[in-house]
């Protein structure tokens, strides 16, 4: 099984991307949705959560409200920045350990189920975490800064200005585009249109299809 490590910024089309190497037989999970079921009321990682960030965070029926869990973490612009670094970093030591061994686990369990798998771990906060050394390819996506907006604007249903503080705020809590590109077996550019990025998905699969086998026996890169 080849282990694969999808990243890129907010609003890069990583989801996009993910979905296209299904398409063509590949495994995936979101790291998100990972991070959706940590956070069910009883689990560790909502209590937590809820003891560090407190219960403004929550909705009424006790479910975790992600705008609100972001604005206590991420916080606004008059916030000094120490103190918004402070916030993200105690969130992700709550949720990224977690997230990582729940990655690792369903890797393993596609691994017993196919030993020639592909499979994908999708995540924005990849690299942030610590997690590259847990994979045996790198792949980045990446957009031009405006689209990132725009497309944040479109799924959110916000102004452009409000979009552009938004993902401004959450890119600084973010490694740079140029730094993860460092990090990348492949790099894919999301700026064009969807058959654009199709073609270039194509390629990276016919590299990575046959390294699952091979990393079966021990001899992938990493």
């Amino acid at each position: 099984m080849l282990k694969v490590g999808l990243t890129g910024g907010i609003a890069a089309g990583k989801s996009v991307v993910g979905e296209m190497f299904v398409a063509l037989g590949a495994r995936l999970v979101q790291a998100d949705r990972i991070a959706h079921s940590l956070m069910r009321p009883g689990e560790a990682v909502y209590n937590e959560v809820v003891r560090h960030f407190g219960r403004e965070i929550l909705n009424p029926d006790g479910s975790v409200n992600r705008e609100k869990l972001a604005e206590a973490a991420f916080g606004s612009s008059t916030v000094p920045e120490g103190k918004r670094t402070a916030r993200i970093e105690e969130l992700n030591r709550i949720v990224h350990p977690a997230v990582i061994r729940s990655q690792d686990e369903w890797m393993q369990q596609m691994g017993i189920q196919d030993r020639h798998a592909v499979a994908i771990v999708e995540a924005a906060l990849l690299l942030e975490a610590g997690a590259a050394k847990s994979f045996d390819r790198m792949i980045v996506v990446t957009c031009r800064a405006e689209q990132r907006v725009e497309r944040f604007a479109a799924r959110l249903r916000i102004d452009l200005d409000t979009a552009r503080k938004e993902v401004e705020r959450r890119m600084a809590a973010q490694i740079p585009d140029e730094e993860k590109i460092k990090a990348a077996d492949y790099v894919i550019d999301n700026s064009g249109s969807v058959d654009e990025t199709r073609e270039q998905v194509r390629p990276v699969w016919q590299q990575l299809s046959p390294d699952a086998g091979r990393a079966f026996n021990g001899v992938a890169r990493r």
